[in-house]
């Protein structure tokens, strides 16, 4: 399972990795889309409000009728994939700052991007995660100036037993505040 951010690149380093371990690769987002699994419309936010419970019953019941393994991508996915489904679950992070402006590149508005780098900043993902996982099959991998194919490799050498499976190594509020841009981010964030 690969989960984080919207913008720390869970798409694309998913749908790589799941090319190169000849996996089945499920991103949550497009199945929302493509199997009408929501449940309303947010107009604040221009999104779909998934129907988690809806989702994980596809979701299990497409990996019970298979053998391949999975790679499952998607920023809720913990609430989706039961731990017992879950042979290791990577949380991407993404230097705030970086977040911001690949956001911003990919068309984001002022208050997504702001609500995304927030969450990044206060570990959301990881902590969504850490509440349904053991902290033994959770790893997050930071992604910051990095490209997709270096962050698969990490991946892999986790999978692989050549890298251990980490946390703890991202600290964006404690970096935040070591740089006095804390105050900054924060007041940019409740401007939107």
């Amino acid at each position: 399972m690969i989960t984080g951010t919207p913008g720390v690149g869970k798409t694309t380093v998913s749908s790589l990795l799941a090319k190169k371990l000849g996996a089945a690769y499920l991103d949550l987002g497009e199945l929302v889309k493509q199997k009408r699994f929501f449940s309303g419309y947010d107009k604040e936010r221009n999104s779909l409000i998934a129907d988690i419970k809806r989702l994980s019953r596809y979701v299990q019941k497409t990996m019970i009728s298979s053998t391949q393994d999975f790679i499952i991508d998607g920023h809720y996915a913990a609430d989706v994939v039961p731990a017992k489904k879950v042979f290791l679950a990577f949380v991407l992070r993404c230097d705030p700052q970086e977040l911001a402006e690949r956001l911003k590149k990919a068309g984001s508005g002022k208050r997504e991007i702001s609500e995304n780098v927030a969450a990044e900043i206060l570990d959301i993902c990881l902590w969504d995660t850490l509440a349904r996982y053991p902290s033994e099959i959770v790893c997050e991998i930071d992604t910051t100036g990095k490209e997709p194919s270096q962050v698969v490799k990490e991946i892999e050498m986790v999978l692989n037993g050549e890298m251990k499976a980490t946390l703890g190594n991202v600290d964006w509020l404690g970096k935040l505040d070591r740089e006095g841009k804390l105050d900054l981010v924060f007041h940019n964030f409740y401007q939107s």
